[in-house]
This record gives structure tokens, sequence and C-alpha cells, in this order.
């Protein structure tokens, strides 16, 4: 069973000692515990005995939440050749009026996998291009970007104008008390026309919905405005699985492939849908109450001076160190929660609700010295370029240029100084 970080020890206890007559829809800590059971849960085609688990795919990327948010954290690129895990590949191309639309054949994703008697929609090969970066006290450093290929295509060639974006799974600790900082905190913070004159133009991607527009603050480029709707784009999209968000049964599947369409599709008992609203939010639930990183140890190293580091490179600017929530408490995850344009050496050239093909939201810091895919490997950045905390540093450009070229200046003792920070954040 995989480690996650604390729920709460009382959740638990309560949930013990409720009663079996007490329904979790009125309890919400086996809300909570049926959320997690969901997390893990091994889905399956369509038809099966285990009706209350069919519905997975036909075509998919996963099995599960947790196969790609292993332990609550965040996922890695493939090792050459193995299949990738926890690692995927988006497809868009430019409609013309300043968005983008998915490919008109494979959808938004290149599925991987599918379910029996159907052939996956491709496989994903990943090489790597390396280059060379020196720094002011002449060391050098090695940076690698990713080349994705889709290969083995089962319905024809992708879009001439369709673009690849591969997307590692961000982790999912703490994403309960970002949620409820209050819209107005991370608003206040944006300053999209770099009124202040400082070279950072922090912009809040605002989603246009039934309502108006609402905050995107979840996701690679704050694409979803909160957990109930990343959780619902993740089971359809992801693993295949129709929901009231996404109520095709098909998941991801285009209107040009016709043996995905046709093929058997599941609703269980889940009032006709593959994973019912009631679901959606146990799920939901889970995710709100897995604890937010806390700060660790540093073995006895001080990291005042590396946080003053932090700070004097400008690094807070968009790693906005705290924040209230409506609660009244404060957290700290280091993010502005904020697009911001990186430059053309992270820009990936899609457009995804609103924002560019060069912006992306400012990634939390908390936790991120716990990265360990396993074995000691660490993938960090939107796609796992960056295999180390100074690698993804150096990637940074747009409005983080100033920023990036203060560590390039710094002598080695400081980079070291910088790094122990945020190993503990």
């Amino acid at each position: 069973m995989p480690a996650y970080p604390a729920i709460s020890a009382l959740l638990v206890w309560a949930a013990l000692t409720s009663g079996a007559a007490q329904a979790a829809e009125s309890d919400p800590a086996l809300a909570i515990l049926d959320g997690r059971a969901l997390f893990e849960k091994l889905w399956v085609a369509a038809p099966s005995s285990t009706r209350a688990s069919d519905g997975l795919g036909p075509y998919y990327n996963a099995r599960a939440c947790s196969a790609c948010h292993h332990g609550a954290g965040r996922g890695h690129p493939p090792a050459p050749g193995d299949a990738p895990v926890s690692f995927v590949v988006m497809t868009a191309r430019p409609d013309g009026a300043g968005g983008a639309t998915p490919d008109p054949t494979y959808g938004h994703q290149i599925q991987t996998f599918a379910a029996p008697g159907l052939l996956a929609e491709g496989q994903v090969a990943v090489d790597w291009t390396e280059t060379r970066v020196r720094l002011d006290d002449g060391s050098e450093v090695a940076l690698r970007r990713p080349e994705v290929a889709v290969e083995a295509l089962a319905h024809g060639p992708l879009d001439p104008a369709t673009l690849l974006s591969p997307r590692i799974a961000p982790p999912v600790r703490g994403l309960g008390l970002i949620e409820a900082i209050p819209a107005a905190a991370i608003l206040a913070r944006a300053d999209p026309d770099d009124a202040d004159g400082d070279g950072i133009s922090g912009r809040a991607n605002l989603l246009s919905d039934e309502a108006g527009a609402t905050l995107g603050r979840f996701g690679w480029k704050a694409a979803s405005p909160d957990l109930p709707a990343s959780t619902a784009r993740a089971f359809a999209i992801d693993i295949g699985l129709s929901n009231p968000a996404h109520p095709e049964p098909w998941g991801d599947c285009t209107e040009t492939q016709d043996d995905c369409r046709t093929a058997p599709h599941g609703d269980g008992d889940a009032r006709g849908f593959e994973i019912d609203q009631k679901a959606l939010d146990a799920v939901a639930a889970f995710l709100r109450h897995i604890e937010a990183p806390a700060p660790r140890p540093s073995d006895g190293d001080d990291t005042a001076p590396g946080e003053a580091l932090f700070h004097g490179a400008g690094c807070a600017n968009c790693h906005t160190p705290s924040y209230a929530t409506a609660g009244g408490g404060e957290i700290h995850p280091y993010s502005d929660l904020l697009l911001h344009d990186m430059g053309p050496g992270l820009a990936d050239g899609i457009v995804e609700a609103g924002a560019s093909g060069s912006e992306w939201r400012t990634a939390p810091l908390w936790g991120i010295g716990l990265t360990d895919a396993g074995g000691g490997e660490t993938s960090y950045l939107h796609d796992g370029r960056a295999r180390d905390l100074l690698e993804a540093i150096l990637w940074h450009g747009g409005e983080a240029d100033a920023a990036r070229n203060s560590v390039m200046a710094m002598p080695e003792p400081d980079r070291a100084a910088l790094i122990r920070f945020l190993e503990s954040l």
C-alpha cells in the first residue's frame, strides 16, 4: 500500500468509531477514507463482473490515481526502454484565434494503454538533448531537454500543426490548503502589466464558466479552479471514466476513433456514470486532507544564509513564501499561484485554458526536498527534465532571468547554501 503524508489521526479514529450505521456521506472521516480507497483503486475494462470497478478506458494512461501520484509525490520521465508511468504527452494545435484545440484524431493526450481487443493510441519514446551552461565562476552544468516522439500510432499520423507537451504528474500534498487561500489574496499579487517595473508580471489565469470568471490555481498552467474540477478531468482523460463533468463514456476518444467509441463502456451502479459525483467528492475530500509538507531539519546546517540568498536573488518575487487561508491560518507554499512567462527554454508552445505557450504557474516549493521517484531519482519542472534543483533554476528564463542570473553569479558555497535552504522547505 502506498505511503502518504498523514491525513489526520483524528479522522481515522473518528471513522473507526463512528458506527456502521453512519453513512460516508454524513461522516466526513468516512468520506475521506472512501476517497483514499478510490484514489488507490485499480479500474478494469467493461464488461466486468465487478460492475462498480469497470469502465476503464477504452484508452487510458493509468488504471489508478495512485499509479501516477505514488505516495502523493510527483511523477518522473521514463527510463530508456521503459513504458511511461506518471508521464503523459498532451497534444494541442493552434486554433487561429489565439487558443488551441486538441489533436483532431488523438484528442487531448496520447493514451499509451487500451482495453482488451484495442490497440493503444501510440507509444511514447523520450530522448534527451544536452547542453552545457557555464556559470560565472567557470564551472559548467549539463542541462537536458526531452525530445518526445510518438510511435506506432494506431489511427494514422498526428495533425501536422499538433504540438506535443510532455508532463509529469504533480505532487498532491497540501492541495486543500491551496484551495483555501482566498482568491482575492492571489489576485492582489497579480501585476499583468508590470506596473511596478520590476520585470515580473504575474498574471491570474481567469477561467470562464457559467458563473463568469473563476481563478485557476491547480495544474502546471493553473487550468483547474478547484479540486473537484481537476479530479473529474483526471478521471476522464487519464483513466477514461465518465463522470458528471465529463459524461462521455469513451473518455478522450475522438469521433475518428470508432473502435473506441463503440467499445463496451461501464457505468456500474454509478447513476449513469462510470464514477459519480459522490465518488468524485470523496476523492477531492481525501486530497484536501493530505497534509502539507512540513519544513525539515537540515542535519544541523543553518539554512538562514540560504534563505537570505533566496530573497536576495529575487526568487521570492514569484515563490511567495506565505499566505493566510480563509480559516485564518498561515501556510507556506512558496508560490504566488500566478502565471509567469518563463521564456523560450521552458515554452511548450501550447495555449492551455488561457495560459500562453510560454506561461507556467509558479510551482509551490514546499516539499521540494522530498522529491524522489525511487532509487534516488529526482525530477523537477513540468516535464521532469531537471535532475537536481540547480538544473531547475538554470532552466528559468523570461520573467525569472534576473533571479537565474543572480544564482549563476553566486560563488559555489552560496549556491550550496541556497540549495540547502530549498531542500529544507
